[in-house]
């Protein structure tokens, strides 16, 4: 009973926060690996990589809760990270599930409302965040590449949201020839 209670109340929360152990190296390469951060000046790409939080998580713990304030950006340099959304019926569903060098929770960067979804670690992860207090810093001091991100970031959000529309009428379709099919059992 002793072990159960030290696991469960292992959290993220004891950590240090603010330590910057990955190698500068391997960040500045993942980050020249997402579209929104590619192609930025030396100066800028310094700036960001200083504005990361280095941030460590077990298997199965939360990295974020559905409808917690959204405050920033999340990059995976470690581990898997699962995408979950509670349903009106308290159903829990993955939705999407991310590895090394992909990023969840951009939404925050752009719109400040509290999270759709909730991410947690599916094993143990390392992720770099970027909080959006910083990220507007960067984008006042250097305006050219802050358009450039932001516009990299609304054609990632819009190119979602088409698959989603396809998904949506496929799913429609799909579901009127089941009542077409049902209607002419009947």
């Amino acid at each position: 009973m002793g072990n159960d209670l030290n696991q469960n109340i292992h959290s993220s929360f004891w950590s240090n926060v603010f330590k910057k152990n990955l190698h500068r190296s391997d960040l500045i390469d993942i980050l020249s690996e997402i579209p929104p951060f590619a192609d930025l000046l030396p100066r800028t790409a310094q700036e960001l990589f200083a504005s990361m939080h280095q941030r460590q998580f077990i298997a199965g713990e939360y990295i974020f809760l559905q409808d917690d304030p959204g405050l920033g950006l999340y990059i995976i340099t470690a581990g898997e990270v699962q995408i979950e959304i509670n349903d009106n019926t308290g159903k829990k569903l993955i939705i999407a599930e991310f590895g090394k060098g992909d990023f969840f929770g951009e939404l925050a960067l752009l719109d400040g409302e509290n999270r759709s979804a909730s991410a947690k670690a599916k094993t143990d992860a390392k992720v770099s965040v970027l909080f959006k207090p910083d990220l507007d810093n960067i984008i006042k001091r250097h305006p050219k590449d802050g358009v450039n991100i932001l516009s990299r970031f609304t054609k990632i959000i819009i190119t979602r949201l088409r698959n989603l529309n396809q998904e949506y009428f496929q799913l429609y379709n799909e579901n009127l020839n089941l009542k077409e099919i049902q209607n002419a059992k009947s």
